[in-house]
């Protein structure tokens, strides 16, 4: 049964710069009761992703910015309590984007059902979700890893990065990482298996990269930007190709920060490109076919970094920008 306050999360302002805790506002209203047509969520799970730093802003971008004094948007796991869809039935554990707030109203349009018994509903956030399918269309789709390359991925112990190095390992790959600490880069070796990880924060640096990759680098999977997008260019094979998936370390730039040399873009024959994962939408059955079976069968190993209670998720969302997350950011919701 739903309860009858909905606690949300609203924008309350846009940063100029950072975020902080100002930003959000915590509030209480009645628990909306669906339409015809419609369906009531009770969110179980809150998927807190870099991207969500874009939507605070007003500028023009790839999706509608979140707007002013409504719930922050984010991708959901959550039951259906009420139903007045004949698609769906109360009990049902769906996909959908119900964003910060603990009750959501839905037509059922974007909803996929999940099986609990076929992996962890969590999982459909992370791995098996998108920060999954991230990984594996931007590095198949664009990066075109071949046996015996070398692939660099920034973020390594990040949803998305972590599954990119697995992955460039399955294809036969040096898969080398970069993160920020120690306890990150000896995860990233040992329990994910990487061939290396470099900490970026590392005094040595840019020595220690150029020691991971003896051959120098055919894929760099772009999640940070900054200094570390800096420090890897140099390392840049002749044809390397370079999914651009984010740019962390540049998203509360308030002015331009230098780019990368185009010269050399040139000069190398790079092929550099940015996208959404809405772009490979086709490719899904293909992601969750082989990124399925290889989480089941052990091949592709997955962490996930949760934490109890919407109200952790403004100051959640801070830390993940700041890089204190440790793999997939996820609010588990009271029961």
């Amino acid at each position: 049964m739903a309860a009858s306050i909905n606690r949300q999360i609203l924008l309350k302002s846009r940063p100029e710069g950072p975020p902080s805790l100002d930003n959000f506002e915590l509030t209480e209203r009645p628990t909306p009761d669906p339409s015809e047509g419609e369906v009531l969520m009770r969110i179980v799970y809150l998927s807190l992703d870099p991207y969500m730093r874009g939507r605070m802003n007003a500028a023009k971008s790839y999706a509608t910015p979140a707007a002013i004094g409504h719930p922050m948007v984010g991708g959901t796991v959550g039951e259906i309590v009420k139903s007045r869809n004949p698609k769906y039935s109360v009990g049902d554990i769906v996909l959908g984007y119900g964003g910060w707030q603990e009750y959501a109203l839905s037509s059922g349009a974007g909803l996929r059902k999940l099986d609990p018994r076929a992996a962890p509903v969590s999982t459909a956030l992370g791995v098996l979700g998108m920060p999954g399918m991230t990984a594996y269309v931007g590095l198949l789709e664009i990066g075109q890893p071949k046996p015996g390359e070398t692939v660099v991925v920034a973020a390594a112990s990040g949803a998305v990065g972590s599954v990119v190095g697995q992955i460039a390992e399955i294809k036969g790959c040096h898969a080398v990482g970069i993160a920020g600490g120690p306890e990150k880069c000896r995860f990233v070796v040992s329990e994910l298996g990487f061939d290396a990880c470099v900490d970026h924060r590392a005094p040595d640096f840019a020595k220690q990269l150029e020691a991971a990759c003896p051959k120098r680098i055919d894929v760099y999977f772009e999640n940070v930007g900054g200094a570390v997008q800096r420090t890897v260019w140099p390392l840049l094979n002749d044809f390397a190709r370079i999914p651009v998936c984010g740019l962390i370390a540049q998203y509360n730039a308030t002015t331009p920060m230098p780019g990368p040399d185009m010269f050399s873009v040139l000069r190398k024959r790079l092929l550099l490109r940015g996208f959404i994962v809405s772009d490979f939408a086709a490719k899904q059955a293909d992601f969750l076919r082989d990124v399925g079976e290889w989480v089941r069968t052990g091949r592709l190993k997955y962490r996930e970094d949760i934490v109890d209670g919407l109200e952790k998720a403004p100051a959640s969302l801070l830390g993940l920008l700041q890089g204190k997350n440790f793999g997939k950011m996820l609010v588990r919701m009271a029961t």
